[in-house]
């Protein structure tokens, strides 16, 4: 771990009223029997609530089964692994030296599981109102682009459909770096559309879960740029 917690928390907008809670969200099983495994049971669990409440309102005529499966769009290892290193998480994980030589800290099933730890910190530190808040928050980009399309298409087909439907050339993919071990490794893939000088970088434990969360990526950028997606 590179980073203090509390420097994690303010990054977060987080206060703790029992700092050793956070530390304990952030502590891998590997690095001490008082780790955040339980914090994560917890965050889960919370998790899943606040979304499928948020889907279930934004969606009044989705049934169960569509309802279900955008929130496996949503809450899934590699989405909350991204958004864990968006918020550079690994740099304040508390790793055992196995981990830390093994990279562990880039290791999407260690990143999801911390986020929804640190969920279940905030929950018993602050309450349910401030868990909730913060993870809309956290999702908020998510959940606008979100649709009932989504469910139906993963990333890279809406992207490529996308192109298609505009007459430009399909975006191309590009591995950036493939690390860690073969049976644990870790990708990075660009994704770039030419003609439009537009590119966009996603991460994930094989090179197609990078791919597709690469297009995902680039989906938001072309909405951030007026395109409709």
């Amino acid at each position: 771990m590179t980073g203090k917690p509390q420097e994690l928390a303010k990054k977060l907008g987080i206060r703790f009223n029992d700092p050793e809670l956070f530390k304990r969200a952030l502590t891998h099983r590997s690095a001490d029997s008082d780790n955040n495994e339980r914090l994560e049971f917890l965050g889960d669990s919370v998790l899943g609530f606040v979304i499928a409440e948020c889907l279930y309102e934004k969606f009044g005529d989705a049934d169960e089964g569509v309802l279900s499966r955008l929130r496996a769009i949503l809450v899934n290892q590699t989405s909350l692994a991204q958004l864990a290193r968006q918020l550079s998480l690994g740099d304040y994980l508390i790793l055992g030296s196995g981990e830390l030589k093994s990279g562990g800290y880039r290791r999407d099933s260690i990143l999801s599981d911390a986020v929804e730890a640190i969920m279940g910190a905030i929950l018993k530190d602050q309450g349910m109102d401030v868990a909730k808040a913060w993870i809309l928050d956290l999702f908020a980009d998510s959940i606008k682009r979100i649709s009932l399309d989504n469910w139906k298409k993963d990333p890279k087909t809406r992207l490529q459909e996308l192109m298609q439907g505009r007459g430009l050339e399909l975006p191309i993919y590009l591995l950036v770096s493939q690390d860690g071990q073969p049976h644990d490794q870790y990708f990075r893939v660009e994704c770039r559309i030419q003609l439009m000088s537009l590119t966009a970088q996603g991460d994930g434990a094989s090179r197609k879960k990078a791919e597709q969360q690469a297009a995902e990526n680039m989906l938001a950028k072309l909405e951030e740029t007026g395109t409709k997606v």
